[in-house]
C-alpha cells in the first residue's frame, strides 16, 4: 500500500512543498521577525534570537580564520549547553558540514567516527569526564584545530562564579598544545570575512546511525533536507506562526530527534527552548513549573520518570499543549496514565536518523490512535512492501517493509573512501522496519526486520511479546531478544523491570504470559532486571542487552 499525506489530519494546503533553503537561514529569518524574543534560557541565562544570531555569526568568523572551507568537517562533541546551537549554526554559516558526536562515546568510538568523517575540527567543553576521547584524537593527529569551551561562560554570573569555586575537579586542565584554542577565542575573531553562499543541496550534517548492518554510517543530511523537516513540523501546528512555543530541551541535541522536534522546529517558529544539560525527571518538572512550557519530546521513558517522579503532584501541566514521543513504542497503558494525570496530549510519531527526524505524527488536531506512528508529513509518501519483493507493494492492513520517499530523506549514507554520499538506489528510503497502515492512514509499526526471530521457521516479532508482557500489572518494561537453540536455530528470550514496590517470581510471570502468547512465542526465560540498558536518548537498548546477555552465557561456558 502507498499513502501520501493530505488527507485530513494535518491540516496543509493542497500541494503545498517546502522551501529548500540552507539551515541557517532559519536562525536568520526568525532573528529578523522575533529580534527580542528568548530563543535559549539555560540555567536561568538568556539568549534573545538577536543575540543567538550574532554569537553564531561570530563562530562563523571564528571557523573561517580556523581555515574552514565549505564542505569541510566540523565537529560537535558537546551536552545540552548554548555552545551546541551557537557552534551548529555557525558552522554551517561558514559552510562546514557538521559532524555530530555524541559525549556517551567511548574513545575508540570517536576516533572511528572521526577518521570515517573527516573531521579535522572539534567543539568540545573542559570537562575532566569528557577529555579522554579528546586526547585520544590528539595523540593520533586526527585533529587540527580543538575548540575548548567551558560552562562558567554560559552560566549566569551567580552560578558560575559557585561553578569555579565548587567544581573546580571537575574541569580538566588544558595541555600545551599549539592546535587547542578556547571558545571565546572562536567568538573574537579578528578580520570579518565574508561568509560563503551556502547551496541547500549541500551535506549539511553528518549523522552517523547503526544503519540496517550495525555498522556506524553517516547519513548525509543536506540543508534541503533538515529545513523541509523543521517547514513541514511548523506546516502542521495549527498554531503556527502566531503561537509562541516555550519548548522543553532535555533530548541530546546531538540526536536527530531533538535536531528536528526541538531545535530547528523550535528556531523556524519563534520559540523559546528551555535548555537541560541532561535529562532529570525532577529538573523537566520544574523547568515546565518555572517558565509555563507548551510543548515537550521525549521517548517513552522520559513520560514515565515524570509521571514517576514525586513532584508531579505539584506540577500544573495547564500551559502544556503537546507532548511530542518517538524512538520507541510508547505502550497505552502509559499513554493514558500521562494524559489522565497531567491533561496533556501526546503525540506519537515516527522517524529515522535517515529522513532528518521525522516521517509521520499523530495530528495536532482530531483523532489521535494510541500505539500507531500517525500519518505522513506533507510532502512524504509511504509504501509497504514485501520484504522479499521490495517491488511489489502490499494492499491495505499488510504487514510489510516500510519503505519511504520525500524532502527530508538523507542523501545517502557517506562513503568515507571517496568523500560523497552513495545515493539511493530507486529514491525509495528502504527502512528495513515493518509495519502496516491502518484506514484513515495511520501508520502501525510492528518491528524492525533485523529484530525478527526465526523459530524453526515460524517468525516472532519480539514487539509483541514485549506488549503480551506489559499486560501484566506487574511489569513496568519489557524487552526480548534471540538467543541462540540448537534444535530451532533460535528462540526469544524476556527481560523485565517490575514497578515499584511489586514482587513477583519469573515463574509466575511466564505462567501468565504462557496464556497469551502462542507456543512458538514463548520465551526460553524472563530474567528480571532493575533496569534496562539504554540508547544516549534513553530508550531501552536491545542491542546492548543482546551483547551483555551473549557475555554472560559464554562466560559461562568456558
Amino acid at each position: 500500500m502507498k499513502f501520501e499525506a493530505g488527507k485530513p489530519g494535518h491540516p496543509v494546503a493542497p500541494g503545498w512543498r517546502p522551501e529548500a533553503i540552507p539551515v541557517p537561514q532559519l536562525l536568520v529569518r526568525s532573528a529578523g521577525r522575533f529580534g527580542d524574543r528568548i530563543a535559549l534560557d539555560f540555567m536561568g541565562r538568556t539568549w534573545t534570537y538577536e543575540a543567538l544570531l550574532r554569537e553564531a555569526m561570530a563562530a562563523a568568523q571564528g571557523f573561517l580564520d580556523l581555515g574552514v572551507t565549505p564542505g569541510n568537517r566540523v565537529g560537535l562533541f558537546l551536552p545540552n549547553t548554548p555552545h551546541y546551537p551557537i557552534a551548529y549554526y555557525g558552522a554551517l554559516l561558514a559552510g562546514a558540514t557538521v559532524v555530530n558526536f555524541s559525549p556517551l562515546y567511548s574513545p575508540e568510538e570517536v576516533a572511528f567516527q572521526a577518521r570515517d568523517s573527516g573531521t579535522e575540527i572539534m567543539v568540545c567543553l573542559d570537562l575532566a569526564k569528557l577529555w579522554p576521547p579528546m586526547q585520544r584524537l590528539l595523540d593520533e593527529g586526527l585533529l587540527n584545530h580543538l575548540v575548548v569551551g567551558n560552562l562558567p561562560e554560559v552560566l549566569p554570573a551567580a552560578k558560575a562564579l559557585g561553578f569555579r569555586l565548587l567544581k573546580r575537579k571537575e574541569r580538566q586542565r588544558l595541555p600545551g598544545d599549539g592546535r587547542i584554542s578556547a571558545w571565546s577565542t572562536l567568538l573574537w575573531p579578528g578580520e570579518q570575512r565574508p561568509l560563503p553562499a551556502v547551496d541547500p543541496s549541500a551535506i549539511a550534517l553528518l549523522q552517523y546511525t547503526g544503519g540496517t548492518t550495525g555498522v556506524p554510517k553517516g547519513a548525509a543530511l543536506t540543508h534541503a533536507n533538515l529545513t523541509a523537516n523543521a517547514e513541514q513540523l511548523a506546516a502542521i501546528d495549527p498554531g503556527h506562526p502566531k503561537r509562541e512555543g516555550r519548548v522543553l530541551g532535555a533530548l541530546p541535541l546531538f540526536h536527530i530527534f531533538a535536531n528536528s522536534c526541538i531545535l530547528n522546529r523550535s528556531i523556524i517558529s519563534g520559540g523559546t527552548i528551555t535548555l537541560l544539560a541532561r535529562f532529570e525527571a525532577g529538573e523537566a518538572l520544574a523547568a515546565i513549573r518555572r517558565n509555563r512550557l507548551t510543548d515537550l519530546a521525549g521517548v517513552p521513558a522520559m513520560y514515565q520518570a515524570m509521571i514517576d517522579h514525586p513532584d508531579v503532584a505539584k506540577t500544573s501541566f495547564a500551559s502544556v499543549q503537546q507532548c511530542f514521543s518517538g524512538g520507541a513504542a510508547m505502550t497505552s497503558a502509559l499513554k493514558d496514565r500521562f494524559e489522565t494525570a497531567t491533561g496533556a496530549r501526546v503525540l506519537e510519531g515516527y522517524g529515522l536518523t535517515e529522513t532528518s527526524g521525522v516521517v509521520s505524527v499523530n495530528p495536532y488536531v482530531g483523532e489521535t490512535r494510541a500505539g500507531t506512528a500517525g500519518i505522513p508529513l506533507p510532502g512524504t509518501e509511504i509504501r509497504i512492501a514485501d520484504p522479499d519483493a521490495p517491488d511489489r507493494v502490499l494492499g491495505a492492513e499488510e504487514t510489510g517493509e516500510i519503505l519511504i520517499r520525500g524532502p527530508q530523506v538523507m542523501t545517502g549514507y557517506w562513503r568515507a573512501a571517496e568523500g560523497r554520499p552513495e545515493p539511493l538506489a530507486d529514491g525509495w528510503l528502504h527502512t528495513g522496519d515493518l509495519g502496516f497502515v491502518e484506514p484513515g492512514g495511520y501508520l502501525r509499526l510492528v518491528d524492525r526486520s533485523k529484530d525478527m526471530i526465526n523459530v524453526g521457521g515460524f517468525k516472532v516479532f519480539p514487539s509483541q511479546v514485549e506488549a503480551a508482557l506489559l499486560k501484566d500489572a506487574a511489569i513496568k518494561e519489557a524487552l526480548v531478544i534471540a538467543v541462540p537453540d540448537d534444535r530451532v536455530g533460535e528462540r526469544p528470550k524476556a527481560f523485565a523491570v517490575l514497578h515499584d514496590g511489586v514482587e513477583t517470581s519469573a515463574e509466575t510471570l511466564m505462567k501468565a504470559l504462557c496464556q497469551r502468547v502462542g507456543k512458538h512465542e514463548r520465551p526460553v526465560a524472563i530474567e528480571i532486571l532493575d533496569d534496562l540498558p539504554r540508547t544516549m536518548i534513553g530508550k531501552p537498548d536491545r542491542k546492548a542487552l543482546t551483547k551483555l546477555d551473549a557475555e554472560r552465557r559464554a562466560a559461562a561456558t568456558s
